[in-house]
């Protein structure tokens, strides 16, 4: 067994011994947005509304865990929907099963968590800190915050509000072990490019600011992404509709590449996050409910880990994979492109990585390398992808904006791409070197990489194979000016 996974043998996720040095941490895949049959649909007949095991997902904990460690994850979030009473089902039954499955499947690290409906908002992941009370901790906050807990007539409009997000966000800042949230699917109910709908820049802003330390960013690609495949893989299949499915189920604002459009759009919204400093991270998700080829009940689902995965750079423990997806220690990437992904920063002996901020003089050249993993195996569609191009991304740092509807950053372009003949390979490892300029007021620097001959990732079309059309996208490192 190698050391770095004795962190592992520790049942409840803590160092027995000395914590090892962070340079041993590896590349650890995992899934943050994970249904359980404990996703119910409810008999509105009674009072409380009697919820339905297995109406809306229909695998069990257990299940999931099974699959995600078949498929090479090492981590993954049970995040079942919240609604009337539900804080109770999950306090008193899925929380059972939770801690049943963490003794089925030990090698997964299994989070307790929910997809939280956000007050005034769409989905929201929120991932509890491992800990003796963590049901209890859960339990407050869906009781509390959750916008479809409440079943009695008329409705409590109240929770459905921007008040109530605010006072959720200041209850989860104020907690001894601060929890996670990342926004969901956050384009699904846009209208088109730049026309949001539940999810919007001035809401995110405002999140991030109200705790900045929980609020982290979002799916930079949503799951669903297996809408598109019939029972037996392949694809064009026809939705419910009668139109042909379309990936992430991104009906009028599709996604590009299978991400969402305020990441995918090069200057778009996520560029003007950054561009303003802000730590706010993307992660990939299965959002697996039921699997496309299932017999019974046909999906629109992967299993977890099964196409996307989201990778953090950690210990395998509780505590380091928090803190991983915490400080942008990640990287997303589709169909097992790459399985590694170091982007580095560095200037006279100091360096960072992803999630990380380097110090510079202005207008010092700074080295930047890339180095990733393409592994030569087959994915769980039989095919082994390459990568075709590795892109450069750079945009200017700035104080925030005044005006927080903003979703552009002009600053933020390609500066750079990269083909297989100029980089370095040695077995499945490709090395890319080059410089940027920290310039007169810093910069922040991303990468992204395909499997296809797209410049720009293009609108999915219906029917598309997700498999066709695969990227992986980094987190950035901040170059700032001292």
């Amino acid at each position: 067994m190698r050391a770095w996974w004795l962190g592992a043998l520790v049942a409840a996720g803590t160092f027995a011994m000395c914590a090892p040095a962070p340079e041993s941490r590896r590349w650890l895949a995992g899934d943050s947005h994970i249904h359980s049959h404990w996703s119910p649909g409810y008999d509105r007949r009674r009072n409380p509304p009697l919820p339905l095991k297995g109406l809306d997902a229909i695998y069990s904990t257990p299940r999931n865990a099974a699959m995600a460690r078949e498929h090479g994850l090492t981590w993954m979030v049970t995040t079942d929907h919240g609604g009337p009473n539900h804080s109770q089902l999950n306090l008193h039954q899925a929380y059972r099963e939770l801690q049943l499955s963490r003794e089925l499947v030990p090698d997964v690290i299994q989070f307790y968590g929910m997809e939280l409906n956000m007050p005034g908002m769409d989905h929201h992941t929120l991932i509890i800190p491992r800990a003796d009370d963590e049901a209890r901790v859960l339990e407050e906050i869906e009781a509390g915050f959750d916008q479809n807990e409440g079943w009695q007539l008329p409705p409590d409009l109240q929770r459905r509000r921007a008040p109530a997000r605010r006072r959720l966000l200041e209850h989860l800042r104020g907690l001894e072990r601060l929890p996670l949230m990342f926004a969901n699917h956050p384009s699904r109910s846009a209208r088109g490019v730049g026309i949001y709908g539940l999810d919007t820049p001035e809401e995110f802003r405002e999140n991030a600011d109200l705790a900045p330390r929980v609020y982290r960013g979002m799916e930079g690609a949503p799951g669903h992404q297996a809408a598109t495949l019939n029972p037996d893989g392949t694809p064009g299949r026809r939705g419910r509709t009668g139109v042909l499915g379309v990936r992430g189920i991104y009906r009028v604002s599709p996604t590009r590449g299978g991400f969402d459009q305020m990441t995918a759009i090069v200057g778009g919204f996520w560029d003007s996050m950054l561009g303003e400093g802000r730590r706010f991270w993307i992660v990939a998700t299965s959002d697996s409910h039921v699997h496309y080829a299932d017999p019974v009940q046909q999906g629109s689902d992967f299993w977890p880990g099964e196409y996307q995965k989201t990778y953090v750079k950690a210990f395998p423990t509780y505590e380091d994979v928090l803190d991983g997806l915490r400080e942008g220690r990640i990287f997303a990437v589709a169909g097992d492109l790459i399985s590694e992904l170091d982007v580095s920063a560095s200037v006279g002996g100091e360096q960072a990585e992803a999630g990380g901020t380097l110090g510079v003089p202005r207008e010092t050249s700074v080295d930047v390398t890339i180095r990733f993993r393409d592994p030569d195996a087959e994915n769980t569609a039989g095919d082994n992808p390459s990568v075709a191009r590795v892109d450069l991304i750079v945009g200017r740092l700035h104080a925030p904006l005044a005006d927080q509807r903003i979703d552009r950053n002009p600053t933020a372009r390609v500066v750079e791409r990269f083909s297989p003949a100029s980089w370095r390979r040695s077995g499945e490892v490709v090395t890319i070197t080059t410089r940027v300029s920290a310039g007169e007021h810093g910069v922040y620097l991303r990468v992204r990489g395909t499997s296809t001959t797209e410049l720009e990732p293009a609108p999915d079309p219906p029917g598309e194979s997700p498999w066709q059309d695969l990227w992986f996208y980094s987190n950035p490192i901040f170059i700032e000016v001292e």
